[in-house]
């Protein structure tokens, strides 16, 4: 059972000197970078702020010690964060105490579809899913990413869950009717600015991290300035360090309800850390082994489902830094998990001080990064067999339900793959 335990194989690294030390660089990095993004992401996934932070601990932490992938770090993720809200949103109000429990069930339900399927070594299937179909959905995830904040980005009060034709609709009218706060794109261009500016001058202290810092400044100035005229709402403070212990509904009516989210969610979940965990394997030619890595997801999302996690998986953002950081093992994402806790322990109460409208700023940038046009250009030259489905994706993905949308991708694939070897 030598996969099984994968950390029998990188312990012994450490007798080379200066692993231990690039390790603990990485991960305190990488715990940095997590705080604005965790909060943002759980946002983003309909959950109270501090639930992105308690999804960072226990699934990465498990995710190291029994997954395949070295370098790869588990926990919230914009895609995911994103279809968690479209997923539970229909059955309960974001941010209540039922949408919470539903989202922790959904991560319990997700990790033992994940454990079956390694158990089952279906790690090859996952890796057919068309990759233009992918393009597609993170095309679409994007431009969902920023109908979801753009009324905050604007300081328009529109109700959550809105589709975008309604947002666009919503923004359109206040605009002609001036019922927009000039106040909020002005913390918006300056939060952007700050991350703009920050990342030549310092690339060991997130910019992310500078930018809600300032964002957060700039908000506290003009509200002091322009007292009961302007007002930013906060994200509340966050209750404590350590995840409280939570326990998923296993009821009957909770699993119905939530089965064909969590079969959605386990694909999008399994998929995004494959195609993570694959990448980092081939740029450090190091080895990988998908049913494993299936294993390590599925027990990190079983365990962080006791302990207040919402479904996690691989994070591309906190593995680049992991890996631009120079960790060696996976004790880099070990790290992280313990150096995230320990700095909540000092700076989770200023965080009532961080206006939604900072956060928003973050989001607005994650949606732009999602969006790859390099890639995008790649799959409209390979043809019509790949630019189509992207396309069929991307505007089901914001227009449908998502797993319908991503059904439809696939199902336009093999169509066309099968039509174009009749020809």
């Amino acid at each position: 059972m030598r996969w099984q335990l994968p950390f029998s194989k990188w312990l012994p690294e450490y007798r080379t000197p200066g692993t231990i030390r690039a390790d603990i660089f990485a991960g305190l990095t990488g715990a940095i970078v997590v705080m604005p993004q965790g909060i943002a992401f759980a946002l983003l996934a309909g959950m109270p702020p501090h639930y992105g932070l308690y999804a960072a601990m226990i699934p990465c932490l498990i995710a190291a010690l029994f997954g395949s992938s070295r370098l790869m770090v588990t926990g919230p993720a914009n895609a995911i964060s994103l279809t968690t809200m479209a997923l539970i949103s229909p059955l309960a109000l974001p941010e209540s105490s039922q949408y919470v429990g539903y989202v922790l069930t959904l991560s319990f339900l997700v990790g033992v579809l994940q454990l079956l399927l390694g158990f089952a070594k279906a790690g090859k299937w996952v890796e057919q899913i068309p990759h233009s179909v992918i393009v597609g959905f993170t095309v679409g995830a994007a431009i969902l990413i920023i109908n979801s904040q753009l009324g905050t980005l604007l300081g328009i009060n529109i109700p959550r869950g809105k589709g975008v034709p309604e947002t666009i609709s919503a923004v359109a009218s206040a605009l002609i009717n001036n019922q927009w706060q000039i106040a909020a794109p002005a913390v918006v261009l300056f939060t952007l600015i700050a991350i703009r500016l920050w990342k030549p001058l310092n690339r060991f202290l997130p910019a992310m991290l500078v930018a809600v810092v300032l964002g957060s400044i700039a908000a506290a100035l003009i509200e002091s300035l322009l007292p009961g005229v302007v007002t930013f709402k906060k994200v509340q403070e966050i209750p404590g360090a350590f995840p409280p212990i939570s326990s998923p509904d296993l009821s009957g009516e909770t699993l119905q309800k939530l089965f064909s989210a969590a079969l959605i969610m386990t694909l999008l979940a399994s998929t995004e850390a494959m195609a993570i965990a694959r990448a980092i394997a081939l740029k450090t030619k190091d080895q990988f082994n998908a049913n494993q890595e299936f294993i390590g997801q599925g027990l990190a999302n079983v365990c962080g489902s006791f302990f207040s996690a919402y479904p996690a998986s691989g994070s591309f953002n906190r593995t680049g830094v992991n890996l631009a950081s120079g960790a060696k093992t996976p004790l880099s994402a070990i790290c992280a998990a313990v150096f995230l806790f320990i700095l909540l322990a000092f700076v989770s109460p200023l965080a009532k001080h961080i206006p939604y409208v900072v956060i928003a700023s973050l989001l607005l940038v994650v949606a732009w990064n999602l969006i790859d046009i390099k890639q995008i250009r790649h799959e409209f030259h390979m043809g019509a067999r790949e630019w189509i489905p992207m396309l069929i994706t991307g505007i089901g993905t914001i227009t449908i339900p998502l797993e319908w949308a991503i059904l439809a991708g696939i199902i336009s694939s093999i169509m066309i793959k099968r039509l174009n070897a009749k020809i």
